[in-house]
């Protein structure tokens, strides 16, 4: 079944390009985003100025988000394919606090028998929806890791969960037997993302490692000597991993 063949999508889409290696559905349940990661590239994605995309007054839910989610989920009901919560924005950032849609979306996606994906920089507030995540097996739990330096993160990703807040919540999904993953994307700090791999293969079930794009600061970095060194790790705790494309074209450079 083909969310764009058929019929219309409002809020359920399918992801085209680079996105694509991550899910082969996805919904952007908020409009903006506030965590203020500087190597962000929805602002740029959906022509909105970086400080307004952050900013407390933009950051809303989509309208009729909720409605328009239970069109879509009945419509393709059943569907196997995994559906990923967010690209553009972040289900667990502080608005959802707020506006709590995340919560009330995943009802709706559990009811009409569909699988979702969390991917979030939101740490433990994600927690507070695991009752709702692991009733269905075939859904994950996701966080993007950059760095286990607080500080580097503070610079780079202001306003998000610290990296040993979403390191314990990978920890708690993992011990109520949800299935989880990590996103190494961007790459900023290749050093870190190798102990990061020592420190997290126990709880982790599958590492997705990418590199940075669309910012300066990717020139700084060797890429093919990353290639080999993550590889390395990964293979050192056997453990599962999907190289990205972007990264996989420095092997034989």
């Amino acid at each position: 079944m083909s969310a764009q063949k058929g019929f219309f999508m409002s809020i359920i889409y399918e992801p085209k390009g680079k996105a694509l290696e991550y899910s082969p559905l996805a919904a952007n349940l908020y409009k903006g985003c506030g965590h203020g990661c500087k190597y962000c590239f929805a602002p740029k994605a959906t022509f909105t100025d970086r400080e307004i995309f952050s900013s407390d007054e933009y950051i809303t839910p989509r309208p009729n988000v909720l409605e328009l989610l239970k069109k879509d989920a009945v419509k393709i009901a059943g569907d196997r394919r995994p559906i990923l919560l967010s690209f553009t924005s972040d289900a667990y950032q502080q608005a959802n606090e707020k506006y709590k849609i995340t919560r009330m979306s995943l009802y709706t996606l559990f009811r009409n028998n569909l699988k979702v994906c969390i991917l979030t920089k939101g740490g433990l507030r994600a927690c507070n929806d695991f009752d709702i995540l692991e009733k269905n097996k075939g859904n994950t739990f996701a966080v993007t890791l950059t760095t286990d330096d607080p500080a580097e993160s503070l610079d780079w990703e202001p306003r998000a969960a610290l990296p040993i807040d979403r390191i314990e919540s990978l920890k708690i999904a993992h011990k109520r037997k949800i299935k989880t993953w990590v996103s190494f994307e961007p790459v900023i700090n290749p050093d870190a993302v190798l102990r990061l791999i020592s420190e997290t293969y126990t709880f982790v079930d599958l590492y997705k490692v990418g590199k940075l794009n669309y910012h300066p600061f990717e020139k700084t970095i060797n890429w093919k000597k990353f290639l080999y060194n993550v590889e390395a790790v990964l293979d050192k705790y056997h453990c599962k991993r999907y190289i990205k494309k972007d990264l996989e074209a420095y092997r034989n450079k």
